[in-house]
């Protein structure tokens, strides 16, 4: 979910095991020459949403990354399937309450920038459904950001 911390978890995990660190909202933005909020605002979520699949699926194709999704990136069928098929992957969970600050401490985030509360707890919700399909889920709300990089890679050490 956006907020949850994939990109700065991500990161350490990738220093810690030496394994090289791909963050695809990152790609995307080098991809476009413009930031995702621009994506949203010029060309719609539908464009983002093109782009993010190519880049998700090209990225995938290499087996010895970290990658960090955007949040909506395992909501797609293609790129859910392939990470499920030949990818270990990791569901950082956090209560709604603090997901939603989060969210709404950040001006970049393009589906939350113009949302009300009750809309960013509904995708909350709807999203909650998918990324329960992961592999592995991480209850994050009670541990700082180097217990949740020590789970990971405890988990990634066993696969």
């Amino acid at each position: 979910m956006m907020g949850s911390g994939k990109s700065s978890i991500g990161n350490l995990v990738s220093k810690k095991l030496d394994i090289p660190f791909i963050d695809i909202d990152s790609l995307i933005e080098e991809y476009t020459g413009i930031s995702i909020k621009e994506i949203f605002e010029n060309n719609g979520e539908d464009y983002f949403r093109n782009i993010e699949e190519k880049i998700t699926l090209k990225s995938l194709k290499s087996k010895k990354n970290i990658i960090a999704l955007g949040g909506g990136g395992f909501i797609n069928n293609k790129i859910r399937k392939d990470i499920l098929s030949n990818h270990l992957s990791f569901w950082l969970d956090w209560d709604e309450s603090i997901l939603l600050k989060r969210i709404r401490n950040c001006k970049k985030r393009p589906l939350a920038f113009k949302s009300t509360d009750k809309e960013i707890k509904a995708i909350i919700k709807k999203r909650t459904k998918i990324y329960s399909q992961a592999q592995f889920k991480i209850n994050c709300n009670k541990l700082t950001k180097i217990e949740i990089q020590k789970k990971i890679i405890e988990i990634y050490e066993l696969n």
